[in-house]
């Protein structure tokens, strides 16, 4: 993990390659969990025997499931110090080109793309790629920004 000692030093990464993550196994049970959570029951999730028929050979995780990782992955790339909160503020743009079957491994590697003064603290941007293992393209593509509050 990368650990940056306060704002000052993150904006001076601005254009680099910030790391990647562990890789976390998506499994059935936490697409399952998802599906309750978010209403989201179409077959290709939660149906492993049809599924087993469809168009992957098996299920697959939401797109948004994965892309409620990155939050969690991300934290294991880099860390600020000197900071109160770091505020999650939306996202730029987000594709999904390729699927995550259950059982699949993915990580994220993270690119920070601008560090600028806004509001009560900074706004960052970092593109966020999830791949697969084994995977020829990425599963999730975000510009992910964030609101950093330094410490008072």
């Amino acid at each position: 993990m990368r650990v940056f000692d306060g704002v000052p030093a993150l904006q001076a990464a601005v254009g680099t390659h910030l790391g990647y993550s562990e890789w976390h196994t998506v499994t059935q049970e936490q697409i399952d969990t998802f599906a309750e959570a978010t209403g989201d029951h179409q077959w290709i999730h939660v149906d492993p025997e049809k599924a087993a028929q469809g168009p992957f050979g098996t299920t697959i995780a939401h797109g948004f499931l994965t892309l409620s990782l990155v939050p969690m992955l991300a934290w294991q790339v880099y860390a600020v110090e000197g900071i109160a909160m770091g505020i999650n503020y939306g996202a730029n743009r987000l594709r999904f080109p390729s699927t995550v079957p259950a059982g699949s491994r993915v990580r994220a590697g993270v690119e920070l793309l601008a560090v600028e003064p806004s509001g009560q603290g900074f706004q960052a941007v970092t593109r966020v790629t999830v791949e697969r293992e084994g995977g020829d393209k990425p599963a999730c593509v975000v510009e992910m920004v964030s609101v950093i509050v330094p410490a008072a």
